[in-house]
């Protein structure tokens, strides 16, 4: 071997170490993540969350909760967005673009409650920021009943999701905040 390729290997073992370097001391608190994520119904969507979050690893258990409540922010949101653009398209029902309407209010709404619930999680005010995040969690039922109120109105299928991946959301919320009321 000679000296420049042992120079090379050398140079480029510490630039590997460095490159590791950060991934094992990030390790030690994916601890927090998963004992907090064990306490939750729903492991595999608070683990994912919270892991594709590059602020995580450093948070303590009211920031991953802060985190998660920007993943039902960020869902609901879009499911607004979507509903919005739905009512949009809808040209001659009058009944279904009343509902569509009324669904991306309500996931409006669900922002709004979920908004106020990071600014009780800063207070410390975790009894608050329950109650907005159940809030949140509900807004959806109402949305789903919107659609029982007119005959011959099926709840669309692209909805179904959309309901039960901010209710599972804020259920993982609501178990973290349990957690930091203890």
């Amino acid at each position: 071997m000679t000296s420049s390729s042992f120079l090379l290997l050398f140079l480029l073992s510490i630039a590997l170490l460095r490159f590791y370097q950060p991934i094992v001391l990030a390790n030690g608190d994916t601890d927090l993540i998963q004992k907090t994520c064990k306490s939750t119904k729903y492991y595999d969507l608070c683990l994912s969350s919270l892991k594709s979050d590059p602020t995580s690893p450093k948070a303590d258990t009211k920031g991953l909760g802060t985190i998660m409540v920007g993943v039902g922010i960020a869902n609901a949101t879009a499911t607004a967005s979507y509903l919005s653009s739905q009512v949009l398209s809808i040209s001659t029902d009058t009944s279904m673009r009343k509902v569509m309407k009324e669904c991306a209010d309500k996931y409006s709404y669900a922002v709004n409650a979920l908004q106020s619930s990071i600014q009780d999680l800063n207070s410390e005010m975790y009894d608050y920021a329950y109650m907005h995040v159940m809030a949140a969690a509900d807004y959806p039922n109402a949305c789903h009943n919107g659609f029982k109120r007119y005959a011959g109105l099926a709840y669309p299928p692209k909805l179904v999701g959309r309901e039960d991946g901010l209710k599972h959301i804020c259920d993982v919320v609501l178990s973290i905040i349990n957690l930091l009321g203890r």
